[in-house]
Parts: C-alpha cells; structure tokens; sequence
C-alpha cells in the first residue's frame, strides 16, 4: 500500500505539474533598444570643464606676476568647485602642489619655495582661477600647472603657463616710440592728400567769388 499511495501521489504531482502554464521565458531586447539606452547614457555624460590660459609670459626678477587662468564650465558655480595650482621647475620631471583653493577659501602650500608669496587673484563667480606670485626669481623658472573642477563637470584638462623670469628692465617697455611713429607717418601720408583737397576748396571758392554773375560759368562751377 505504502508503495502504490507513494506512486499515487507522484501521479498527481505530474498531473497538477501538466496543468499549469509553463513559465514564460525572459523576454529579449531588440537591439534598437539597446542602441537608445546606449545613447541615453552618452546624453547624461559628465561635461568637461575648459581650463585657458596663456602659453608664456616673461617676468622681470624680482617684481610681481599674475598667471592668469579662465575656465568655462556648463554648470552653475558652487561650493563644491576648486582650484588647484602646481609647479614643474624648469628640467625637472615631477609636479608641486603649491596652491589650492576650496569653498572660498585659499590654502597656499606653506614648505614649499612659494611660502608666503601666493595671493589668490581670482574669482570663481567670473570663471577666474588666477594666482599672484610676488618677488619672483630666477629659480621660479618653469611650468605653471592650472586645474579647476566644478562638480558635476570634474573631466579636465588642465592649463599650463611657462614662465621665464628674466633679469630686471630687460622687459621692452611700452612701444610709445613706435606708436609716435605710426601715427606721425599716418599724419605725414596723409599730409599731401589734404593739402590737395584744401586746394581745391580755396579754387572753387575763389571760382565763385570771380565769376559769380555769369550764368554759363556759375553752371560750369555747379553754382
């Protein structure tokens, strides 16, 4: 009995089993769908931020510079954007961190051979991450590292400035004499065509004065 109640119940498993619906197998995307969802995920992609700066500037030993560095980035600037500056002495093949600027704040690197002559010159709100180095020297030669972030736009290039400190008043000052000179050879090829146009007016006025009352010539002289 006990074998044939065992093989009852194995029957009435297989019988309930044949009843139900088989299950229905996972369904598949086609690949139209996996094309849009791949173009979804381009679409939300972190923009890059766009760092800009000048590719050499000279300064005189001992005097001040500024090393301007703009960015552009789609997003709005907030709290979470930073500024980072390093420095790669010239023959050199490694970076320093000399600089870094976080929620408003400025932390200039204090064991470095910038102690106590960064001042923070920009201003995020402008898109300006520039820094002031004061009384540069010669051994300040070398490449100027600028890198800002702005959540959620974190992908960047940074920019990089040369700078060549060179010895004091060796700078050419402003071309005041080259200035003077393109306007005085302006002026001066200028000169001979006023003076032809000045020329012309004191004829045609002497013409009227001469021959006004004479209707023929006062026609001639579109009088």
């Amino acid at each position: 009995m006990g074998a044939r109640g065992g093989g009852g119940r194995k029957m009435a498993a297989a019988a309930v089993t044949a009843g139900r619906p088989a299950a229905a197998a996972p369904a598949r995307l086609p690949c139209s769908a996996w094309l849009l969802a791949a173009a979804a995920l381009t679409a939300v992609k972190v923009s890059a931020v766009e760092v800009n700066t000048p590719e050499e500037i000279f300064v005189e030993n001992g005097t001040d510079a500024k090393l301007p560095c703009t960015f552009t980035s789609v997003e709005v600037i907030s709290s979470a954007a930073s500024v980072s500056w390093s420095f790669q002495p010239e023959g050199a093949a490694t970076r320093i961190s000399f600089f870094y600027y976080f929620n408003g704040k400025p932390y200039p690197g204090k064991d470095i051979p910038f102690k106590d002559r960064i001042t923070w010159a920009g201003d995020l709100n402008k898109k300006d991450a520039s820094i002031s180095i004061s009384n540069m020297q010669f051994r300040d030669n070398g490449t100027y590292i600028c890198d800002v972030k702005n959540p959620p736009d974190i992908v960047v290039k940074p920019g990089e400035i040369r700078v060549r400190v060179v010895e004091k008043d060796s700078l050419p000052a402003f071309p005041i004499a080259m200035v003077a000179g393109i306007v005085i050879g302006t002026v001066t090829g200028l000169s001979p065509l006023i003076s032809i146009v000045v020329c012309l007016v004191i004829r045609k006025n002497n013409s009227k004065k001469r021959y006004s009352g004479d209707p023929d010539i006062d026609a001639r002289l579109g009088m």
